[in-house]
């Protein structure tokens, strides 16, 4: 199915995913009939880049993306998609009819069952409590984040990790409770995660790894310094403390949960869609429904779910092209996703997760994640802070495998790659990302490497970068 002149499509979904395929569609002169249901009231914007806007490094408006040619229906939900009759039912009351339909749900942040994490009243979470995956969880983290606030941490992974580092530049005092043995255990190795944990250390953030989270301690709000009785109807409830499975508490003032994100399926679930952990789709990131397509953080991919902006890009470009005809040829063959964190530095000068430096990432707002990297590390000066890192592919050997190891503990510095049968299998770079951009290339591109050496994947001009 391509789009004809004024073929009606409806987006639901207006983060990154929706917006970067609004924006290719455009791009390709595709003449349809575009509307974007978004349950945020705010302009779609680089979820990449909240926690830099979190730690005031952006005002919020600087991570905004562009706004590509479509009816925008901003702080609207989908309730229901009728495909006996292509169309979307709103919240509003609004009915739109489709020709096509593309699911960009996303993925709602995972709450694990803590006790006392919801009142008991409505089910909310306690004041001063917040997950931290959207623009509002963000600013609202802003406001309550002042110097010397008591701040919890829940999760260790890299949202935890990031939002651990945001809290910690606005002057909180922040203890991370990771259950795991070690820091983004997902992306690192121990001896990463050990530099990425004094890293933290010196950050300030007092850092607790095999430490289970039992429940939150909370008490009623005071009004006016009066507590309200206990028989007050949905009482407002505030957090004071978490409790450990050791029986040790931790005062907070505030609590931030960080343990990973859960793709938003229902809406494709209750349409009779194929749902396995996320929506299930094909090499045209096409559902079951020949006229339903889903892609982002809530699309499964031959039993794959990245939940990465890479990817979503990714899928959103392969989906514009199948959508406006292309070569006929168009297939999502999945993403090699590099996961970039920068955790200190000068505001002014701090190489950003989106991978340039400076405060303004206008430029690469209509690139991936890995473009503006390779983009970068071709163009300017790495940065220089200690504390950035970027991970990829498989970075813990398998018994055969070739490892090329540098490390150097003074200077905060630790880089890794793993060749498995002649190609880049995966690496790790903690503390000077000079050849970030050369080793993602080789590695994405998955080819053979040549008869070098290998440890000229990790020097430049034959030197090492120690």
């Amino acid at each position: 199915m391509t789009l004809r002149e004024c073929e009606r499509v409806v987006v639901i979904g207006g983060g990154m995913a929706g917006a970067r395929l609004v924006q290719q569609l455009g791009a390709a002169g595709a003449h349809a009939d575009v509307t974007v249901v978004g349950e945020e009231p705010h302009a779609p914007y680089n979820r990449v880049l909240l926690a830099d806007v979190l730690a005031g490094q952006y005002e919020p408006d600087v991570i905004t993306l562009p706004a590509g040619p479509a009816r925008r229906l901003p702080g609207v939900r989908a309730v229901r998609v009728d495909r006996a009759c292509r169309r979307v039912v709103c919240d509003d009351g609004s009915v739109l009819p489709y020709e096509a339909l593309v699911l960009a749900t996303g993925a709602n942040p995972v709450l694990p069952p803590l006790r006392g994490l919801f009142t008991p009243e409505g089910g909310e979470l306690p004041d001063g409590v917040r997950a931290f995956r959207t623009m509002d969880d963000c600013l609202a983290l802003r406001r309550e984040a002042e110097p010397g606030t008591q701040a919890v941490v829940v999760g260790g992974g890299l949202l935890g990790v990031s939002a651990a580092r945001a809290l910690a530049r606005r002057g909180a005092q922040v203890v991370l409770a990771h259950q795991g043995e070690r820091l983004m255990e997902r992306q690192l190795d121990a001896g990463s995660a050990a530099l990425l944990r004094l890293h933290l250390e010196d950050l300030g953030v007092e850092v607790h790894t095999e430490c289970r989270v039992r429940g939150l301690l909370t008490q009623p709000r005071r009004a006016g310094g009066v507590a309200r009785s206990a028989g007050a109807a949905a009482e407002s409830r505030v957090v004071r403390a978490v409790e450990l499975a050791d029986g040790c508490i931790l005062d907070a003032g505030l609590v931030v949960v960080a343990c990973g994100v859960r793709p938003r399926t229902g809406l494709a679930g209750a349409a009779g869609l194929a749902v396995s952990r996320g929506i299930v789709v094909d090499d045209e990131l096409r559902t079951d429904d020949p006229h339903v397509y889903a892609i982002g953080d809530c699309a499964e991919h031959d039993g794959v779910l990245y939940g990465l902006a890479d990817p979503a890009q990714e899928q959103a470009d392969v989906l514009a092209r199948v959508l406006t005809g292309g070569t006929g040829t168009e297939r999502y063959r999945g993403t090699r996703a590099l996961t970039r964190l920068t955790l200190a530095g000068d505001p002014a000068t701090t190489a950003t997760t989106a991978g340039t430096r400076g405060p303004a990432p206008a430029r690469l707002r209509a690139e991936t994640q890995t473009e503006a990297k390779v983009r970068a590390e071709d163009e300017a000066p790495a940065a220089r802070d200690p504390l950035d890192l970027a991970a990829f592919g498989d970075p813990l050997p398998r018994p055969d495998d070739d490892v090329v190891h540098l490390a150097d503990a003074t200077r905060g510095t630790y880089r890794k790659v793993v060749v498995r049968d002649g190609r880049l299998a995966g690496g790790i770079l903690l503390g000077d990302l000079t050849q970030v951009g050369a080793l993602a290339r080789t590695w994405e591109s998955d080819e053979p490497l040549t008869s070098e050496p290998l440890h000229h994947l990790l020097t430049r001009d034959g030197e090492a970068l120690l």
